[in-house]
């Protein structure tokens, strides 16, 4: 799941970024609205975590360009304010989802992982294929009833595929929406990535290379 956190308070900013990270999420950090619209207009973001107070272009605005721009992003949004009216305030402007400051980040967690579920993703709450079978919310996933001992990329790695339902899924295409910015475009990221489900997922293969064109799950 590719999520952009936009957070003026820099050293917050880094921390829920590295720490979204470590829970297998590709993640963008910005620190204004400004940039965050720069970002929005090139990259296809699952969750934007947006905070509202922003300087160079504020939350309610950005909230709104998200909202017409880019309906099928989620916004989770963030802000020191925590009455009732301003709540309804932020969802009227289009967010998805509100958490108030300070906030648990195991909460913060769960919210993002649902906002990516929501209706209209049109993912179903379990994967599988065949008797490989990946659940979403509690970050498992087993074959024939075995527990795969996975790293949080290679189950990212492992929900993309599935989600794609037998698509042909590029390397660009996994790379951009499972690592973020920060990765190299000709790293063999990707490839080290499906080498090591594959040995985990054991035989017979369950992903598939295409030539010229990318992996999919299935069977041959």
């Amino acid at each position: 799941m590719r999520v952009l956190v936009v957070e003026d308070f820099e050293i917050l900013a880094r921390t829920l970024g590295a720490g979204l990270r470590r829970e297998g999420f590709a993640v963008d950090v910005v620190l204004d609205g400004a940039v965050a619209l720069e970002h929005l207009a090139v990259t296809g973001y699952d969750v934007v975590v947006l905070d509202r107070d922003l300087p160079a272009v504020h939350g309610d605005d950005v909230c709104r360009r998200i909202a017409s721009d880019h309906p099928s992003c989620r916004v989770l949004m963030l802000t020191a304010a925590s009455t009732v009216r301003q709540r309804v305030e932020g969802l009227g402007l289009g967010a998805d989802d509100y958490l108030p400051k300070p906030f648990d980040f195991a909460e913060l967690v769960a919210r993002v992982r649902a906002l990516g579920r929501r209706p209209g993703s049109g993912l179903p709450p379990i994967l599988s294929q065949g008797d490989l079978v990946l659940d979403p919310n509690t970050r498992v996933a087993t074959r024939g009833g075995r527990r795969l001992t996975l790293t949080p990329k290679e189950f990212a790695v492992l929900e993309y595929l599935l989600s794609s339902a037998e698509r042909v899924v590029p390397a660009e295409e996994l790379l951009e929406h499972v690592w973020d910015e920060a990765a190299d475009p000709f790293t063999t990221a990707v490839k080290t990535t499906i080498k090591r489900l594959r040995t985990k997922l054991g035989e017979p293969p369950v992903i598939l290379t295409v030539r010229g064109g990318g992996y999919r799950v299935g069977s041959t």
